[in-house]
């Protein structure tokens, strides 16, 4: 009668084969991670610009995009009518910035006009309280154009230029707010 003594498989190799793959997995899934991954160009402002999401105050947030959604309105009544509407009009109907609404006084209480300078039309908001939120300028000759051209001054009399034209308004220090979209949804800090 022969014995035969058969040995239990040790689970140390199973184990490190198991291991092995798992690490092969990981390294073959970061390896494609990084081939199929682009860097992203980080869009320098101008230095006449300002990043609407970073460098403006929440009451000038606020206007800026009371602004953008104003801009849908103007152009509808300047398809409609010929012309742009005056203020008056655009606050009787209750659109923000321009109605005299619960939030007006708290952010900066602004003067809204509409103005023509150099065969160039413009709504500038003139504000009462620059602390709070600056002066601002629609430009509104081009209310077609898909994106609202606004600008910004934080002087207390802020200087209209003779020509509304961008060099012509940083002359006279006026920013230009760039809106930027990336993939970050994160909000980064700047120092002001």
């Amino acid at each position: 009668m022969t014995v035969q003594v058969v040995r239990p498989a040790g689970a140390g190799h199973e184990t490190l084969y198991v291991l092995l793959f798992c690490l092969c997995i990981l390294l073959g899934a970061g390896l494609v991670v990084a081939w199929q991954s682009t860097s992203e160009p980080d869009d320098e402002l101008a230095a006449h610009q300002i990043d609407a999401r970073f460098d403006l105050t929440s009451a000038e947030q606020g206007i800026y995009t009371d602004l953008r959604v104003a801009h849908e309105e103007i152009a509808i009544h300047q398809e409609e009518e010929g012309r742009l509407p005056p203020p008056e009009l655009l606050a009787e109907e209750g659109f923000p910035p321009f109605a005299e609404d619960s939030s007006h006084r708290s952010r900066g209480a602004h003067l809204w006009q509409l103005v023509e300078v150099g065969g160039r039309q413009a709504y500038t908001g003139l504000s009462e309280s620059v602390a709070v939120a600056g002066s601002f300028l629609m430009l509104a000759d081009e209310v077609s154009a898909t994106e609202s051209d606004i600008w910004l001054n934080r002087t207390k009399a802020p200087e209209l230029p003779t020509q509304l034209s961008s060099d012509a308004l940083v002359a006279t220090g006026w920013k230009q707010i760039a809106t930027r979209f990336d993939a970050g949804v994160t909000r980064k800090q700047h120092a002001h």
